[in-house]
């Protein structure tokens, strides 16, 4: 429960104290905040003492009468600076004009409440100030927040572009100066690591626009009954050639068909991922098995590899986005750190999830289930930081 303070500025002894006696036991929910309000009120006589009220203890709303010994409750809106002064006032007044209002308007006066006016009356224009207050908060709150988010993912992404970059570009420079000799050799190797370091890139990029187009709900969305025993296959058969570099065994195990509504590029990516890290963090002369099953709710796709493992700290790190385990097994094996986060935010728009076993120098198992018979219209669920974070490729 939140305590929103209220600073009451009458000449009248019995208003002040009315309004005190109002709101003393008054309680509000927000359902859109899920939270409940309370109020604090002080009294303030004259436009003076409620600037020095204000001074010392800024409050979150202002009662404020018009007609005030001294300075008029207008000078006092003046002072204050209205709602960007971030108090917002309700201007209490037997002698309300349209002039009054208009100017009142003008240097930021929330609402007006014309005397006599009942407690509920009252306790009503409250309720329509602090709802306004708390949700503006929580509008400017998400501004920063999300602020802070692409400020992140900025820096995140030009730390993530600044190793190849800077690669290339060195062996740019050695190939423009000859520096490395006359071997042909050489310089062949060094075009190969451009192209890899390239490739790296570009593959981040078309990740990044994954991410944007499904997470702005600008990707077009086409749900079909999709095999994954054939997803599966044809997956296996695209990372065949670099497995066989490395003599990594790749098996799958699966009834066919093993059928879901899905759109088949979503489907793809899933797997395409689980394989892809596979293969990538496995060992040399090791083996992927991918083990699809289904009831008549759900699908999963587990995929085992015997390679490098995570210990418990480290997987508790993933499904993050731009997170990679790094360490001295891992220094060269290239990613964008984006290909868990996808499958765990693809998941859940099929009303599943993805959860991993691992064992350092044993292996890992990913496996990853989806209702059957999920609807387009599933919402996207938060990470663990609370905020949306669908990324597609690794």
């Amino acid at each position: 429960m939140q305590t929103l303070r209220v600073l009451v500025v009458d000449d009248e002894m019995g208003m002040r104290t009315g309004v005190q006696r109002a709101l003393r036991a008054f309680r509000m929910r927000l359902p859109d905040l899920d939270d409940e309000i309370a109020f604090d009120v002080t009294q303030a006589d004259s436009g003076e003492s409620a600037l020095a009220a204000i001074a010392a203890d800024r409050p979150d709303l202002l009662l404020l009468d018009h007609k005030l010994p001294g300075m008029s409750g207008l000078d006092v809106l003046e002072r204050i600076g209205g709602e960007d002064g971030g108090i917002l006032t309700i201007m209490i007044t037997a002698y309300a004009s349209l002039e009054t209002a208009v100017t009142a308007t003008k240097r930021g006066a929330y609402d007006f409440l014309a005397k006599p006016f009942t407690p509920e009356e009252l306790r009503q224009a409250i309720r329509k100030a602090a709802r306004h207050l708390m949700l503006q908060r929580e509008a400017l709150r998400l501004a920063e927040e999300k602020r802070q988010v692409r400020f992140q993912f900025i820096s995140v992404l030009a730390h993530e572009l600044k190793a190849p970059i800077g690669a290339i570009d060195g062996y740019l420079r050695i190939m423009r100066d000859k520096t490395a000799g006359d071997d042909p050799a050489v310089y062949d190797h060094m075009i190969d690591r451009c192209r890899i370091r390239l490739d790296g890139m570009r593959k981040l990029i078309f990740d990044l626009l994954d991410l944007t187009r499904i997470e702005s709900g600008q990707k077009q969305r086409q749900f079909v009954p999709v095999d994954l025993a054939e997803l599966a296959a044809a997956s296996i058969e695209t990372y065949t050639p670099e497995a066989q570099e490395r003599s990594i065994a790749l098996q799958l195990h699966a009834p066919a068909p093993v059928l879901i509504d899905a759109d088949r590029n979503e489907a793809e990516i899933i797997l395409n991922n689980l394989v892809s890290n596979a293969v990538k963090y496995n060992r040399d002369g090791g083996t992927v098995t991918v083990t699809l099953a289904a009831d008549d709710e759900a699908a999963s796709v587990a995929v085992r590899d015997t390679g490098i493992g995570m210990t418990a700290q480290e997987t508790e790190k993933l499904f993050t986005d731009f997170v990679r385990i790094k360490n001295a097994k891992t220094k060269n094996i290239l990613g964008s750190g984006l290909g868990l986060s996808t499958i765990r935010k693809l998941a859940r728009l099929y009303g599943g999830d993805v959860r991993v076993q691992s064992t350092p120098d044993v292996g890992s198992t990913f496996t990853v289930t989806l209702r059957r018979h999920a609807s387009p219209d599933i919402a996207i669920h938060d990470d663990a930081t609370g905020h949306p974070a669908l990324a597609a490729g690794d």
